[in-house]
């Protein structure tokens, strides 16, 4: 089965952004060929483009914030175990804890970093971090794999509390949906979305066999899901089959 998810605001596309990037970044750093490091600082840099924004950090603060109390509110249900409950709150507080002892804009710290700033500038040319172009960059290169892991690990370091939180609040809110069996008739599904509930995220999963890609359309009102099929190209054209999949609707 292949997964894909489609955000209803900006908020979420940027969660989704970089839950994505901090995945890439975790694993390249783990690795040991100086090209994956080459990749990971890459990383790194998106992650702090995609983080640049000023009341980023305003936001993920108001979203566990408004968990804390929506689980809160679960206290006294005999349906809800109590120990799960208060693991769930803690973390909450720890992450907030942990995100709120961050002095500035998220990055702020490596941004003041003389080499990763010359380093940063260079890697938005095509070609631009060259030896020629960056020669103390080379030389990083050709340092010892576990000394360039521990580099990249330090100057990550100062980013993973909002990983963490990035990555908990999108676990929450996928927990939050209930998974249902639809199917796009003739290549389509047109769904109008309940009044009062505000969607965050929309989850699709198609058996990768069957080979169709959705082309998602959502707003506040309506879901619009167009199954199209992919030749060996890449090419898209929109299907008139019958695609039965899987959809969940996360608030």
């Amino acid at each position: 089965m292949i997964q894909y998810e489609y955000p209803f605001n900006e908020r979420i596309r940027t969660y989704l952004r970089l839950e994505d990037l901090f995945d890439k970044l975790s694993l390249l750093i783990r690795r040991q060929d100086a090209i994956d490091h080459h990749f990971a600082l890459s990383c790194l840099f998106e992650i702090l483009e995609v983080a640049s924004r000023s009341e980023l950090k305003g936001e993920v603060l108001r979203d566990l914030e408004r968990q804390k109390l929506l689980f809160q509110g679960y206290r006294g249900n005999p349906a809800i175990s109590e120990q799960a409950l208060e693991q769930v709150v803690s973390q909450l507080d720890q992450h907030f804890a942990a995100l709120n002892e961050m002095t500035g804009k998220i990055g702020q710290a490596l941004q003041e970093q003389e080499f990763l700033t010359s380093l940063r500038s260079r890697f938005g040319i095509p070609g631009g971090s060259c030896e020629f172009d960056l020669p103390g960059y080379h030389a990083w290169q050709h340092r010892d794999a576990a000394v360039r892991s521990q580099d990249l690990q330090r100057w990550a370091a100062s980013l993973w509390p909002l990983a963490q939180t990035v990555r908990l609040l999108l676990q929450l809110l996928r927990q939050s949906g209930t998974r249902q069996k639809v199917m796009a008739t003739a290549g389509q599904l047109q769904q109008n979305l309940p009044q009062g509930r505000t969607f965050q995220l929309l989850r699709i999963r198609l058996d990768a066999a069957a080979g169709f890609v959705p082309e998602i359309s959502c707003n506040r009102l309506l879901v619009v899901i167009r199954m199209m099929e992919q030749d060996s190209d890449g090419h898209l054209s929109a299907s008139s089959q019958e695609v039965p999949f899987e959809m969940t609707l996360c608030a």
